[in-house]
């Protein structure tokens, strides 16, 4: 009975930022427990790559470049997915983007809008068109991809922490309002994981020990350690969770 709880046979998940990282492992991960995969990214050499790993391992994938700043785009990933698959049963919005790293008072317009063009907006508007189809069936999961910097703003990354606290009232507020109509909207918040996204951080050694100071763990996550909690609100686990962010952090939250 519980075994069969984590069972995602017969749904098709996108999943974007999904050529490396974190949603790599979120991919591979809802692949091997029967999910139908559709990757998106800007890049499609990326996409590929994870396409073959879980192809490879006698999964199904469906790769869509498209940029989330671009709102033109967004509805092409969800129709190329009910072209390929049929429906749409879980979205993982992972994508995210921060270009810079200093003072919040220094940022400017171009990278405020682009932060929060890929961080929120792009995310808003691609689960609208995702959870169109959701809502027509009456089931379905959503997953955002925040950081524990939305919950305690890390220096250095003013405008992402933004961006990011707005992604977790953008999960409770698709919650509330879907929740009545049989969808399911949560949020995963990483800590430091070391990622090609996260570099700057975990290769500055001064950062880094700061950083895992505050880690009752003692250590930064490799991507395959995030994948999990996207895999429990994925599936009928959760069933009953929504509105919900949860730590992935390490014990961070508790220093």
């Amino acid at each position: 009975m519980y075994k069969e709880m984590f069972d995602l046979a017969g749904r098709v998940a996108i999943v974007t930022g999904g050529s490396r990282g974190i949603g790599e492992e979120i991919a591979v991960a809802l692949s091997e427990f029967g999910a139908k995969v559709v990757l998106s990214s800007r890049k499609l050499e990326g996409l590929n790559a994870v396409k073959e790993r879980i192809e490879s391992a006698g999964g199904e994938a469906l790769c869509i470049p498209a940029h989330m700043g671009k709102i033109e785009s967004l509805q092409a990933i969800v129709d190329g997915a009910m072209e390929a698959f049929g429906t749409v049963d879980i979205l993982v919005n992972n994508a995210a983007t921060n270009p810079i790293f200093g003072p919040t008072a220094e940022a400017d317009e171009g990278a405020w809008d682009k932060i929060l063009d890929v961080n929120l907006k792009g995310i808003f508007f691609l689960t609208k068109a995702a959870g169109a189809v959701m809502l027509e069936k009456g089931k379905g999961s959503v997953i955002n991809v925040s950081t524990e910097a939305a919950v305690r703003p890390a220096p250095g990354l003013g405008v992402y922490s933004i961006s990011k606290a707005g992604l977790d009232m953008t999960t409770k507020v698709f919650a509330q309002e879907w929740g009545p109509r049989g969808i399911r909207v949560n949020g995963i918040a990483p800590g430091l994981v070391k990622t090609h996204f996260s570099q700057a951080l975990w290769a500055n050694d001064e950062i880094l020990r700061f950083a895992t100071s505050k880690i009752v763990l003692g250590r930064m996550a490799m991507p395959d350690e995030i994948a999990g909690a996207v895999l429990f609100l994925a599936s009928d686990a959760s069933s009953f969770i929504t509105g919900e962010t949860i730590l992935v952090d390490g014990g961070a939250m508790l220093s």
